[in-house]
């Protein structure tokens, strides 16, 4: 029985509002940056990683359903998870540094195995103090109907990591220790779920 981490990489290259105010950190480019360097180390680990999207194109969300219920209908015996990647942003459209912090989203009706996952997710985010001063949640998760976590079928969280509207925040996020950071952050909420020991990675 393999242990599957499948990744989703939130947006397109270029969608429309996805964005900082000044352009400068664009969510899906940056989703397809740091989720490959997390899909390298989750692999050098030993566990198995699929990246449903290649594409710089947004895809749709029935779409990248489709793609994550594909994988776990030819993998039924093995334990698989799905993790989204994005970035937060406060409502309108300009800077707000007032809202800062990462969190993670499970769906309404979410399996304890997700709920779990997430509980990791809100664990190692107050450890690497990345909690800004956002609420959270008694259950440390947050839950919504998003598309990708209703209608996929394995334990499924989706991760808003830091604000791209927040000034401190989005230099942290293009930084390579943010980068790194976050990264970090992911590995340790997986491989506690997964119960497999490993180290922060450094370089």
């Amino acid at each position: 029985m393999r242990n599957i981490v499948i990744l989703d990489y939130g947006h397109g290259w270029d969608t429309p509002g996805k964005r900082s105010p000044d352009g400068l950190l664009r969510e899906g480019r940056w989703t397809r940056e740091v989720g490959p360097m997390l899909a390298r180390e989750l692999r050098e680990l030993g566990l198995t990683v699929c990246e449903i999207i290649t594409e710089k194109d947004d895809v749709s969300l029935q779409e990248r359903c489709n793609r994550v219920n594909d994988i776990v209908k030819k993998n039924p015996h093995d334990n698989i998870i799905f993790v989204s990647l994005h970035i937060n942003a406060a409502p309108g459209t300009g800077w707000d540094d007032k809202a800062s912090g990462a969190c993670v989203w499970v769906c309404k009706n979410a399996s304890e195995s997700s709920v779990t996952l997430g509980q990791y997710y809100t664990e190692y985010m107050k450890l690497l103090n990345l909690q800004g001063n956002r609420s959270i949640p008694k259950e440390q998760v947050w839950r919504a109907n998003f598309k990708v976590l209703k209608s996929t079928n394995c334990p499924a969280i989706l991760t808003e990591n830091l604000f791209m509207t927040n000034h401190n925040e989005v230099k942290f996020l293009q930084s390579d220790l943010g980068k790194e950071t976050i990264v970090n952050l992911h590995i340790l909420t997986i491989c506690k779920y997964f119960e497999i020991p490993c180290m922060l990675v450094t370089d």
